[in-house]
């Protein structure tokens, strides 16, 4: 087993280490891209000068590989270039195995000296240390240190569910996994699998695991944070291989893993983040953090990933980002170079262009469908109103981008404007007659508009209130299969009161109870008419014990009482700026 690997470790580090210039295409495509590495292996164990040579054949395919040895070796020895781990401990020891079989090495003394040199440097690197970390990464490089008892470890390191995994993330990044859903749930089932299991495929491997949960985490399966204990303090991480090497793209990973907390107590996750923030803040401002031709947008990502946290971040800015900088030659280099074919692939990038441009087109036509919209229901007439038809839409479109999601962007984008209206009618646009006036209209609902409105300003309103209260319900009744406009009805209903309710305090000049004012908050905040309609547009039937159920309901109080919290919290800063 020793002899087969190290035989496809000499001649895959050799080819690693060529620059680019000189790489013919064939030889370069084995060496960087992983699925074809995979795939040829045995091919490449059996033409190895080595191998032929223990075998006493293939005089001609040995003068070949020497004669590539001989114009390549100065990139052994080239500090530019881009290493495989390991490189200066396995390459030498290599040599040194094929010098025993009496092959002439075409490297010359002074070569050979530094290659062996450059070795040394690297043992000494980390001697002293006895942590798991060291300990692993001498696993890691055991054929270059004869160590055959550490070659079990070495054979757990596997990239194969690294690169399955990260070609879904590459395709969730760039917006376009919705079409490939039946391949991503066969990856992430089997991942799940695994991680049930406790299988090393998953665990053993930093970026892998924490790859994995994220993946898991964000799609819906049910994972625990307990295997990242390990990672949460700064000796344990050390302790691994990406910790003891310092690979920021590992960092990066647990970083990003670490974000995705849903469980209340997660702590193991709140010191991982902490910890890992702290070390990508610090490489990315001492300027440790380098581009290379493998991976030239690594800062980018760094700096996108601390700026634009998970819970914060919206889908299709991250995707025109992950667009922008998507890395054709992205390479993970190990012991090897690991690159698939169905990672670095310029036709994902062609179709993310092309989706996100034909998204891009269907979004304007809607935009300017509402702007009509606007105009035919006269809300440009309530000077009093701020006019947010762009803000709406686009935090509709900014997460339900796909185009079979048009009815829930309408639908979001509609309400959205209305509320903002009618938050500002409540506030400074109407009377106490009028707003009591709208709020009897809505609850009868059959009006006359002509004679039964006690003002202009009312009649707007209301008019554009009811009927694109009932073109929803209509649209709704296609998707679920039942009238919903009785529910939006209910919902605007509660809305109104609830502004009611503040209009009074404001007028009376009344201050509630902390509990009095968050109660009445988390509706009058204006997150019900924008967020229940639109689920009845993206899929599922809701039934209505769904729809009213107690779950749904605190779930919703819980994220419209962020938004309060978040609208004080604003508030507040800005008082303080102020000097109040």
């Amino acid at each position: 087993m020793q002899f087969s690997v190290s035989v496809g470790i000499l001649c895959s580090q050799a080819a690693s280490m060529v620059p680019s210039t000189n790489v013919p295409t064939k030889t370069k495509s084995s060496a960087l891209c992983f699925e074809e590495t995979k795939q040829e292996l045995r091919n490449v164990q059996q033409a190895c000068i080595v191998a032929l040579k223990q075998w006493s054949v293939g005089e001609e395919q040995m003068n070949n590989g020497l004669f590539f040895i001989e114009s390549n070796i100065a990139a052994a020895t080239d500090e530019k270039q881009i290493s495989p781990i390991g490189f200066d401990i396995i390459f030498p020891a290599m040599i040194e195995y094929a010098k025993n079989l009496d092959l002439n090495i075409p490297l010359g003394a002074m070569n050979l000296e530094a290659l062996v040199h450059q070795g040394e440097l690297e043992l000494k690197r980390g001697n002293g240390s006895n942590s798991e970390g060291r300990r692993t990464y001498l696993a890691y490089v055991s054929e270059g240190l004869g160590k055959s008892q550490d070659w079990e470890m070495f054979l757990r390191l596997s990239t194969r569910l690294y690169v399955r995994l990260l070609m879904v993330d590459s395709l969730e990044r760039l917006g376009i996994d919705r079409h490939f859903k039946e391949e991503i749930k066969s990856v992430l089932d089997e991942t799940y699998r695994y991680w049930l299991q406790g299988k090393e495929e998953v665990f053993l491997d930093t970026a892998t695991c924490a790859m994995a949960f994220r993946m898991l985490r964000v799609n819906g399966y049910d994972v625990s944070s307990d295997p990242f204990t390990r990672f949460s303090q700064q000796d344990h991480f050390s302790s691994t291989l990406g910790g003891y090497l310092m690979d920021i793209g590992v960092v990066l990973e647990l970083f990003r893993a670490s974000e995705i907390i849903i469980h209340p107590n997660e702590s193991v996750l709140e010191k991982q983040n902490l910890l890992t923030r702290h070390i990508l803040g610090r490489e990315l401002s001492n300027g440790s953090i380098h581009t290379d031709r493998l991976n030239k947008y690594i800062v980018q990502e760094v700096d996108n990933a601390l700026k634009f946290p998970y819970h914060a971040n919206l889908e299709r800015l991250s995707n025109r980002r992950a667009i922008e900088h998507y890395n054709k030659n992205n390479t993970r280099i190990l012991k090897t170079s690991c690159c698939s074919l169905n990672i670095c692939n310029e036709d994902f990038l062609k179709l993310a262009v092309e989706d996100f441009n034909s998204c891009q087109s269907i979004h304007r036509e809607e935009l300017s469908h509402l702007a009509r919209w606007v105009t035919e229901n006269r809300l440009d007439k309530l000077k009093f109103a701020r006019q947010k038809l762009a803000y709406c839409y686009f935090s509709a479109a900014a997460t339900l981008f796909p185009p079979e999601l048009s009815d829930a962007r309408i639908s979001w984008a509609k309400n959205g404007v209305l509320t903002t209206v009618v938050d500002d009618f409540f506030d400074v646009g109407g009377s106490e007659e009028e707003l009591v006036n709208l709020i009897q209209l809505v609850e009868k609902w059959d009006v006359n508009v002509s004679t039964d409105c006690c003002s202009k300003k009312v009649e707007i309103i209301f008019s554009a209130l009811h009927s694109t209260i009932c073109e929803i319900g209509d649209k709704a009744l296609t998707w679920q299969g039942r009238s919903m406009t009785s529910d939006i009805i209910d919902i605007w209903l509660n809305l109104l009161k609830s502004a009611m309710k503040e209009a009074k305090w404001l007028r009376d000049k009344s201050v509630p109870t902390m509990d009095e004012y968050m109660k009445n908050g988390y509706i009058s905040f204006a997150l019900g008419p924008i967020v229940l309609p639109t689920l009845y547009f993206l899929g599922p039937k809701l039934s209505k014990e769904v729809v009213r159920a107690p779950e749904i309901r605190h779930l919703f109080e819980l994220r419209a009482l962020v938004g309060v919290f978040s609208m004080i919290y604003k508030a507040l800063r800005g008082s303080l700026m102020k000097g109040n």
